[in-house]
């Protein structure tokens, strides 16, 4: 199997229980999550070898987070110690046609205060295959938008393919300020998780005014600026309420498109981690030299199962989600 570094912030999650409020709650779930540590944490289920980059706190919290990622098999050398405190977020819980709102208390983090390459003695990209990061690590600060392309094209320089998700957060950064900052980061990146909404808000792709497939055209549009990038991949989601979606996968390669099965989602447990999980089992596919179509049934198949279980991170393995490919869903497995 392939060698994988992702970087980024882990937080703390605090979640109501369904029905209950932020302001109402008495109680919270804990879990640990991030997106490029979620990434991490499922393909080190399907058998890669996966570090993840960081920084921590040097208290209780930041020990918890590393027995969480060592538990899932993620390697914890990239890890630094140092700063005030970790990152946290309050979940409440969509349920019907409630939304889930998410409130960030992230300011002044260990890993969001960073301010150069603290990992810069570590030789972070030896070996390594594939390099992944995200949009929500450059949203952080001016310092991290520019550490992210520094690292970039320092992982290029070793031999590394670069995966990157726009990830888009508007809670942390204009859509403005997010498409100047992908107009640096894109010319970087070999595999990206971009889908229309970012073509059309993030990086100011005229809308599309066809019969055909829209999404062909944005991803055409996409790689026609950014001929860099080789793969393109994003899901489409039918919302018919917080706990009901149906999720088809869609996948930009070699040219040509490719369209998972829809998967429809009812009722849906946990669905933060889904994009991650998505964007791990494209990683994966590309990784073991799957031709498009079984690449994006996998990685579809694969967000679809973490929306059945809580916490952030994808909790199958690469048997388990290979088998719901083939068996489909709601079968029993004796």
């Amino acid at each position: 199997m392939a060698k994988v570094v992702t970087l980024g912030e882990i937080m703390l999650r605090l979640s109501t229980e369904v029905g209950t409020r932020l302001s109402q709650t008495a109680q919270f779930a804990a879990h640990y999550g991030g997106g490029e540590a979620n990434v991490a944490i499922s393909l080190a289920n399907y058998g890669h070898e996966v570090a993840f980059a960081t920084k921590l706190p040097d208290n209780s919290l930041g020990e918890a987070v590393l027995r969480h990622l060592r538990g899932a098999q993620v390697q914890t050398d990239y890890i630094l110690k140092g700063g005030a405190r970790l990152g946290t977020y309050y979940l409440e819980t969509g349920v019907g046609e409630r939304a889930a709102k998410v409130i960030y208390d992230r300011a002044g983090s260990s890993f969001a205060t960073v301010s150069d390459n603290e990992w810069a003695d570590l030789d972070l990209f030896a070996d390594v295959d594939i390099f992944h990061i995200s949009g929500i690590t450059a949203a952080l600060s001016e310092d991290w938008q520019a550490l992210t392309v520094t690292l970039m094209r320092q992982a290029k320089a070793a031999g590394c393919r670069i995966s990157f998700d726009v990830n888009y957060r508007g809670n942390l950064w204009s859509q403005a300020a997010a498409g100047r900052a992908l107009e640096t980061i894109l010319p970087e990146v070999d595999y990206c998780s971009a889908g229309e909404m970012d073509a059309l808000y993030l990086l100011g792709i005229p809308a599309y005014q066809g019969d055909g497939n829209g999404l062909v055209y944005y991803y055409q549009a996409i790689q026609e600026r950014f001929p860099n990038i080789q793969v393109l991949y994003a899901t489409k989601r039918q919302v018919h309420s917080a706990s009901h979606n149906v999720l088809t996968g869609t996948l930009w390669l070699g040219g040509n498109y490719f369209e998972s099965k829809a998967h429809d989602i009812d009722p849906i447990v946990d669905r933060v981690g889904g994009g991650d999980a998505f964007s791990a089992g494209v990683l994966h596919g590309l990784l073991a030299g799957h031709d498009g179509q079984a690449i994006i049934e996998f990685a579809t198949a694969a967000s679809a199962l973490k929306h059945t279980v809580s916490g952030d991170d994808n909790q199958f393995s690469l048997a388990e989600v290979s088998a719901f490919v083939t068996s489909g869903s709601g079968k029993i497995v004796r």
